[in-house]
């Protein structure tokens, strides 16, 4: 993790009290010069993470005017890689304007860390003029640590011909990539790439679970018979999947999601259970990355009570499904009596999951609530702890 959590929190307690959501181009709760913006600039490739971090925190507070032509600058002529990586994260929620102005042009940058987030603001920017562009990328980039940014873009273009260019990446290539695009298909309810999925999805392996829970997210009811039979042969550890993917058709859902939550129940209480553990909580995090409440409160639920060995999976799982769906776990917050416990584990999640720019997008969305919602309003609560909570 980036820091010891006790430490983190201690840190939270004392910026708690100076510590306002900014608007960004609104400029309510704005602050910060031009002299403060350059120094947060440079310290935002120190060793240090809480100087990065607070340097993060000042940008995000700092007037529009300001911030927006500085972070642009630092993108396209610092001199280190990190704070260029840094600077192009934080412009794409302070002005998406600003923004799509540089994303092209990183889509060619040789610093990887550019190429990921450009490809990462075209997942949730889709164009059609951008799609050949892409395309073209997909046979040139090899980078292990873009690539994903990249599948993802093209899969989320709705577009046949991007589309096209993924499926024989279905059963091709490093089984890393494999499951990339796997996964992207059926984020995103690719329906062409039903077949070559169920293909996958057949055959026992280390993408078979990847494959099972596509299939469920792309949403085709005739593979219902399918994973009925597929159901009679697969092991414990891939039973979840077939329950999440059932359940993610519309069949018996309610029957499903009570046999995950006592699944995840059992082997985060129950050692040697390690695999089921791992594969029941990415099951959940499928339903609640589709907007079941219901599996997300169960993540949180066992979260907030398991022992530390088990911890980590389901904080995993769920920071997994509300990294891109905050207003989920904003609702989720309001109805719980353990919203500190419940923000701990999403903490955790955000340690590990290390994505930066879906990070960022969650903070925008976040603060959007905030200021769109009542002062003194339960909601705008709910989102100030969730902020200060995790450091943004």
């Amino acid at each position: 993790m980036r820091r010891h959590w006790m430490w983190r929190l201690m840190v939270v307690a004392l910026v708690a009290i100076a510590s306002t959501p900014a608007q960004g181009r609104s400029g309510q709760g704005a602050s910060g010069g031009e002299a403060e913006v350059a120094a947060a600039i440079a310290k935002l490739g120190a060793f240090d993470f809480g100087e990065r971090s607070a340097a993060s925190r000042t940008l995000r507070r700092a007037s529009a005017s300001v911030a927006v032509p500085a972070l642009t600058r630092a993108v396209k002529s610092s001199e280190d890689s990190y704070v260029q990586f840094r600077a192009l994260v934080l412009l794409s929620s302070a002005d998406e304007v600003a923004a799509a102005d540089v994303m092209r042009a990183a889509m060619t940058s040789k610093n990887d860390r550019l190429r990921a987030v450009s490809y990462a603001w075209y997942e949730h920017h889709p164009s059609p003029t951008i799609v050949p562009l892409l395309i073209d990328a997909l046979a040139r980039e090899t980078s292990e640590f873009v690539r994903p940014s990249l599948t993802r873009a093209l899969a989320a273009q709705g577009e046949r011909r991007a589309s096209d260019a993924l499926l024989p990446l279905v059963t091709t290539g490093e089984n890393f990539f494999r499951a990339e695009v796997i996964q992207a298909l059926g984020d995103y309810h690719v329906t062409s790439a039903r077949d070559a999925v169920r293909h996958v999805a057949s055959q026992e392996g280390p993408l078979q679970q990847d494959a099972i829970i596509a299939l469920g997210k792309i949403g085709d009811a005739s593979m219902l018979p399918f994973l009925a039979e597929l159901q009679r042969t697969v092991s414990r550890e891939r039973q979840p999947a077939i329950a999440a993917a059932i359940c993610l058709l519309g069949v018996n859902c309610d029957v499903h999601r009570k046999y995950l939550s006592d699944t995840l129940a059992f082997a985060a209480g129950t050692a040697g259970f390690q695999p089921l553990l791992r594969s029941v909580t990415r099951a959940l995090s499928a339903l609640a990355g589709q907007g079941d409440q219901g599996a997300l409160a169960a993540l949180l639920r066992e979260g907030t009570t398991t022992v530390e060995a088990s911890r980590a999976p389901i904080a995993l799982a769920t920071g997994t499904a509300v990294v891109r769906r905050p207003t989920a776990l904003l609702e989720m917050l309001r109805s719980t009596s353990t919203s500190e416990a419940a923000l701990a584990v999403v903490r955790d999640a955000f340690d590990m999951l290390e994505e930066d720019f879906e990070e960022e997008r969650f903070f925008a969305e976040v603060r959007r609530v905030f200021w769109a919602s009542p002062e003194g309003s339960a909601e705008r609560r709910i989102a100030q702890a969730v902020l200060q909570t995790l450091e943004f």
